[in-house]
């Protein structure tokens, strides 16, 4: 009797044994479900550097070369005239985009830099010891604004943007057709440049896009309704 009572008081006991190692093992299901959630959740502000440099080149060469076009439009039907003047402003667009830009960037390029000297200055003579320093020096270069990349990007995007009614208008010589065909165009590419922008930023799709439709259609509706009223007067 108390061989069995040995045997059936040790049983629970195993049983007990084999579910410690069930439980650790949902623990770490669990652990790698949370490291895997956050694997996915990506700083959208890394790419604000960049994104706005491009999405700021391409909304701007959509809706002022557009903007120059349907202003030309409104007093000259000719449609050589129309495609040259969009031409020379995606030329002078672009160059004004690109040198803008890097000027902008270096600048604040300029000041960060003196102002992590400054900082290191004021750590080196407070005795603080850094851990690590060539590794943190590197990711503070790979933090710091890229005036190239920049310009690159906006000078890029304004051509992308300006080409859009260069090739909507140069093959309709008919005058209202050609003007209601670059509005259409335009249009559109306002909301697709709208929705790639909120998509790499992770900001609201559709308020995104209306916002940059609403602008497109105000700057070409005051460029044209302008540009017919001075022509008008015979100025």
């Amino acid at each position: 009797m108390a061989v069995a009572f040995e045997q059936d008081h040790t049983q629970p006991s195993l049983s007990n044994d084999t579910k410690i190692p069930r439980n650790f093992d949902l623990e770490r299901q669990i652990n790698q479900a949370i490291q895997e959630n956050n694997k996915d959740s990506f700083d959208y502000s890394q790419r604000a550097q960049w994104l706005r440099a491009a999405v700021l080149g391409a909304n701007d060469g959509l809706v002022s070369t557009a903007s120059l076009m349907m202003g030309v439009g409104a007093v000259r039907e000719d449609v050589k005239v129309m495609v040259l003047t969009g031409f020379a402003g995606l030329v002078a667009g672009a160059c004004s985009m690109a040198i803008g830009e890097f000027v902008s960037v270096y600048s604040q390029l300029d000041i960060e830099v003196a102002q992590r000297k400054r900082d290191k200055k004021v750590s080196h003579g407070e005795g603080v010891e850094e851990s690590d320093g060539g590794v943190a020096q590197q990711n503070d270069e790979d933090q710091l604004p890229n005036p190239i990349q920049a310009s690159a990007a906006s000078a890029l995007a304004f051509s992308v943007g300006a080409m859009v009614p260069l090739l909507a208008a140069s093959f309709i010589k008919e005058y209202k057709v050609r003007l209601g065909v670059v509005a259409g165009a335009v249009s559109i590419a306002l909301i697709v440049f709208g929705g790639v922008g909120a998509v790499l930023g992770g900001a609201p799709v559709k308020r995104s896009c209306l916002r940059v439709l609403v602008g497109g259609w105000l700057a070409m509706a005051v460029t044209f309704g302008l540009t017919k009223s001075i022509g008008s007067r015979g100025l």
